[in-house]
């Protein structure tokens, strides 16, 4: 098969139809009948499903995939990745922010020998100057922070080849940051820079809380960096502490005075604050070692749906 088409979705019951209005038709223009759109179901609680169902009825190149529960966004890419069957695979959102009429350009530069064509946002429209700054700012911290070059302003839109997908099979964590996971496999990759637009319809199910989540993610999924900055928060306050304690015992011999209690708590309040820091950080990857131990799927698969003519598809 030429091309798979991955599309989460979370609650997208009003911008379903129009997506694939417009994903349809760009998927014939570079693919003919030789394509497949997985619509990846991660638990959404209105109508999405049964349009999924509805979708399937009416066209056989659809395939629906429904999560037992919402996994979250970059899981039901996984799952999606999991099930495509195309040489070349793109993955998109259903909200419409990324246009994909950019599919023929992306198809012709991996005509090249490109193996990664990944969209650059040039601008964000519909966004709060807040959520434009904000995730400017974490996309610079973390090319500070990882070892790997991870390219800035871009999310999972993009289109890769079959061996990328496949090296992603080898890579078996749980925290997934599917874009780093793309960039530090290498091989040929350009930007294709682009408009973002704004969701078609609904409001965005990446709220600050889930933001924050994915950027920490990232940056312990890609750096050992912060474990270093423990080390160094655990020298400062080291050194802190000794000054403080220099103090009161100069204090104490020369200006005839006894330490009070401020002191002490000074003193106390150094060491606790930099324990918690370097505990706080080490806890967050000694977590992550937890859950990586008790090696639990990343998803559970409750349904998957073809068109009759096209009969079962082979399960992830």
């Amino acid at each position: 098969m030429k091309l798979s088409v991955i599309v989460p979705c979370y609650n997208e019951q009003d911008c379903l139809a129009e997506s694939l209005r417009r994903l349809t038709p760009v998927c014939r223009q570079v693919a003919a009948a030789d394509y497949e759109i997985l619509l990846i179901d991660d638990g959404s609680q209105d109508l999405t499903w049964p349009m999924i169902g509805d979708f399937i009825a009416r066209d056989s190149a659809i395939v629906g995939l429904k999560l037992s529960r919402n996994f979250g966004h970059q899981l039901a890419v996984a799952a999606g990745l999991s099930l495509a069957r195309g040489e070349r695979i793109l993955v998109i959102d259903a909200d419409l922010q990324d246009p994909p009429e950019l599919l023929p350009e992306m198809m012709r530069l991996m005509d090249e020998g490109h193996d990664v064509i990944y969209g650059q946002r040039l601008s964000r429209a519909g966004e709060s100057l807040f959520k434009t700054l904000t995730a400017k700012g974490f996309y610079r911290l973390l090319n500070r922070l990882s070892e790997i070059s991870i390219p800035n302003d871009s999310g999972d839109f993009r289109l890769i080849s079959r061996r990328v997908r496949d090296a992603l099979d080898t890579m078996p964590e749980r925290q997934r940051y599917i874009r780093g996971m793309i960039a530090w496999l290498g091989f040929k990759q350009i930007a294709l820079p682009y408009h973002r637009d704004a969701r078609h319809a609904g409001a965005s199910h990446y709220p600050l809380k889930r933001m924050i989540y994915l950027a920490w993610d990232a940056i312990t999924s890609f750096s050992v960096k912060p474990l270093k900055l423990a080390t160094v928060l655990a020298g400062l306050f080291v050194i802190l502490s000794t000054i403080l304690i220099a103090f009161a015992l100069y204090s104490w011999v020369f200006l005839n005075t006894i330490p009070g209690w401020t002191s002490l708590a000074i003193i106390i309040s150094l060491l606790g604050a930099g324990q918690f820091v370097v505990l706080g950080i080490m806890g967050e990857y000694l977590g992550r070692l937890y859950l990586e131990a008790k090696n639990r799927p990343l998803y559970i698969v409750d349904e998957i749906k073809t068109h009759p003519d096209v009969g079962l598809h082979p399960k992830p």
